[in-house]
């Protein structure tokens, strides 16, 4: 019995769950907030609908009751044939059927082909479309081989493939092709050894056959004979380079942009096998060699070889996942189990590729691709280029083996060829927009879907012709049920004549501090607002329509409490209540204080709790934490009390005495004075905000005045010995100076002497030699 009725109460949570999937419990709402017309109504949500029945509004009812649900509008009278609300249109252009097999024609593997859809903003749209694996279909496989000198036993092993390659790929298909494509590094340090010799030779001497250096080499483009794909592969001889990482990536970019070059098929499973030992290089490795310019994602293969290896850096996985994305590229990567798991992170950030380990000789290549195509070709991705703005897309596959419900793709995994799926694609646009458009397609396959979208964003009303009519006082037109005025004329029913009078100033009259007119609850009738209904019934009032009678605060799920009423916005209690929703009763005992006072006078007693004054806290507004200090605030009126000295301001709310011993038991201060004393005093807090009793010590401790002829004589002694001690300075100095012009004096005086003394010989030495010479010249 039990296992029946738990069975019983799972069916009931499945039925629910999968009700609610569909949308039938949902409830339509329409969340309206200013509307003034019916676009403004179509425009604030899935579910609003616009009544323009005329008469439908009462007098002084907003126009805005015109918007609701359509179950609503019904429910207060408006026909269903006067009910505007616009639905989703879905239109196929092009459905072309799916082919079974491949016969040498475009084949058609997704339908349909293209669409239109035509959306309310935020109602969504659901469609199908079916995929078929075509049998046959043809398959470009593009093997890129790692050429560096550590794959040179791959080489050869490689160099007898072809047979193999192509009876595995004969079994797939028969319109099978093979291309071939090799690839090592940049030929520039420190990838590359760039000695002349080194780079037309770069393997080990003992390597008979070494080719010269090089980045990507395209050898074969696609081709469907075996003894081709042989005789060039075997022509290839290994090369190499410096560092482990390899240059994959720019192989692999060029391998997919080149497409006239490499020989892809339009319609084709176009797969790229990358066999290698080693790591990759990747965008920013580049700035090793000096090489700073990102990759273009452009071509650039000239004479089968890539001539911007050294001039361009590396791609990025973000670059490479693009490009194969968009070439319907889909790469198996055969590597050593040494690089396994660096693949298979890779792998991770490029849809649609398989990892598979190689032997060691590679061996294994063939079976390797056939386990990987087999993956690729049976995982059905269907996903979406980039979307426009406000539109989300949602996935829901519809197959044996469905994978989860996604914004981003939906997927199909174990698809078998001739194998029928469908998903169905659900479409939201949040906002209104006009023929834009955006594409799903399955990952690696060239078909798609373009889906043009638009949205329904305006009313389609049926309108009188008349330029005037009688429910607008022949003062203007209808339009979509409600009055479109004529220029000098307003209010609902175009009953307000305007005059002369300046309708933008008449218009501000009806708005408080330059808001929304009548705070849109009201119209702006000659200058003065006339108020509209509630939803419930009552009426908006006030000068601006401002207030209303709803929007009190509940208690107990009721409004004011059941205790009163509300009057714009604040509940007016009924004694003996209050409190902000009339709560509670009126009652004091929870703030009575222990001497008979409610709150210590610093508050209110409501719902018998203290509201304290700001600042003072609960639960009696006893304490100030956060006011200043009384001992400082009030130390002007202590001193002029108690000494009569400083400023006696506002000092009538402290009661003093003075003592000489404290009594009481509040607060002790010690404060200095105006002239420097010390102030002891004691203040309690009385009730009341700001009144104080105080206790003021007798004495003051007032330190002693400086004595005044020490400090004269002093400074006197002072001033003297300084003035003696510069005197013998200033004498010292013009001593020194003296001193030394005297020693300059008797240098000089030594000078002369010497001079004098030289003088005195010259003139006795021609002395001598004339009378030498006059004694020559008398006879004997």
């Amino acid at each position: 019995m039990f296992l029946f009725l738990n069975m019983g109460h799972r069916m009931l949570v499945l039925l629910l769950l999968l009700l609610s999937r569909n949308g039938m419990c949902q409830e339509e709402v329409c969340s309206k907030s200013v509307v003034n017309s019916c676009t403004d109504c179509i425009r604030s949500g899935p579910y609003c609908a616009w009544c323009q029945q005329l008469n439908f509004t009462k007098a002084g009812e907003q126009e805005s009751v015109r918007c609701d649900t359509q179950v609503k509008l019904m429910e207060r009278g408006c026909k269903k044939e006067e009910i505007i609300s616009p639905v989703n249109d879905f239109t196929i252009i092009k459905e072309d059927p799916l082919s079974e097999s491949f016969n040498n024609q475009e084949p058609v593997q997704m339908s349909p082909q293209k669409i239109n859809l035509k959306l309310r903003p935020g109602l969504s749209k659901t469609f199908r479309i079916s995929f078929r694996r075509v049998e046959g279909y043809p398959v470009d496989l593009y093997y890129l081989m790692d050429l560096s000198n550590s794959m040179k036993d791959d080489l050869e092993n490689v160099k007898g493939l072809g047979k193999d390659l192509f009876a595995a790929l004969k079994e797939i298909t028969e319109h099978a092709q093979i291309g071939f494509g090799a690839f090592v590094d940049k030929t520039v340090l420190p990838y590359t050894n760039t000695n002349k010799e080194k780079l037309q030779r770069p393997c080990d001497e003992s390597d008979l056959y070494c080719q010269a250096a090089f980045g990507y080499r395209h050898v074969l483009s696609m081709t469907a004979r075996e003894d081709e794909f042989k005789r060039k592969v075997s022509e290839q001889f290994i090369s190499g380079n410096l560092d482990s990482p390899e240059g994959s990536l720019d192989a692999m970019m060029q391998a997919a942009v080149c497409g006239d070059k490499i020989g892809w098929r339009n319609s084709s499973t176009r797969l790229i096998v990358l066999t290698t030992d080693a790591g990759f290089h990747m965008a920013g490795d580049g700035k090793l060699a000096g090489i700073l310019e990102p990759n273009d994602q452009q071509c650039h293969v000239e004479n089968n070889l890539y001539t911007k290896s050294n001039e361009m850096d590396y791609p990025s996985v973000g670059q490479l996942a693009t490009e194969l994305e968009k070439n319907n590229i889909q790469p198996i990567f055969a590597v050593t189990k040494n690089v396994e798991d660096v693949y298979k992170e890779l792998s991770k950030m490029i849809p649609k590729s398989e990892v598979g380990v190689l032997s060691s000789d590679s061996k294994n290549v063939v079976q390797l691709i056939r386990t990987a195509y087999d993956s690729l070709s049976s995982k059905v991705t269907v996903t979406h280029d980039s979307l426009p703005d406000n539109v989300r897309v949602v996935y829901t596959p519809i197959c044996t083996h469905a994978g989860p419900v996604g914004d981003r793709n939906g997927v199909c995994d174990k698809v078998h060829v001739g194998q029928i799926i469908s998903f169905d694609i659900t479409v939201t646009a949040d906002s209104c927009m006009e023929d834009k458009s955006f594409t799903i397609r399955p990952l690696g396959i060239k078909d798609k879907l373009t889906v043009t979208l638009s949205t329904n964003c305006e009313c389609q009303c049926n309108d009188p012709n008349d330029k005037t009519h009688q429910l607008c006082t022949n003062r203007g037109s209808i339009v979509c049920g409600i009055c479109s005025c004529q220029e000098g004329f307003i209010g609902q029913n175009c009953e307000c004549d305007i005059g002369k009078r300046d309708q933008h100033s008449l218009r501000a009259s009806c708005q408080r501090n330059n808001g929304t007119e009548c705070e849109g609850r009201g119209d702006c009738v000659c200058g003065r607002c006339q108020c509209h209904s509630t939803n419930q019934g009552s009426r908006y009032h006030g000068e601006f329509c401002e207030c209303d009678d709803e929007h009190c605060e509940n208690y107990q799920n009721k409004l004011c409490g059941g205790n009163g009423k509300c009057n714009c916005g604040i509940c007016e209690c009924n004694p003996p209540y209050e409190g902000s929703a009339c709560q509670c009763k009126s009652s004091k005992d929870g703030c009575q204080t222990a001497d008979n006072t409610v709150c210590n006078g610093r508050g209110r007693c409501i719902c018998n709790r203290c509201e304290c004054k700001e600042g003072y806290q609960r639960p009696q507004c006893l304490l100030c934490l956060g006011c200043p200090d009384p001992c400082q605030t009030k130390l002007n009126c202590i001193e002029c009390l108690g000494f009569g000295s400083g400023l006696c301001m506002d000092c009538k709310n402290i009661t003093h005495r003075l003592v000489d011993n404290f009594a009481i038991s509040g607060k002790e201060c010690q404060q200095k004075d105006s002239e420097g004393c010390w102030i002891k005093f004691k203040l309690n807090q009385l009730v009341g905000e700001d009144r104080y009793e105080a206790e003021i010590l007798k004495e003051r401790d007032c330190p002693e005045p400086p004595s005044v002829i020490p400090i004269i004589a002093g400074s006197i002694a002072g001033v003297a010995v300084i003035g003696i001690l510069l005197l013998m300075l200033i004498k010292l100095l013009i001593h020194m100076k003296d001193l030394k012009e005297f020693r300059k004096f008797e240098n000089e005086k030594k000078k002369s002497k010497w001079a004098e003394v030289r003088l005195f010989m010259r003139m006795s030495f021609f002395i001598i030699k004339n009378k030498i010479e006059t004694m020559k010249t008398q006879p004997a």
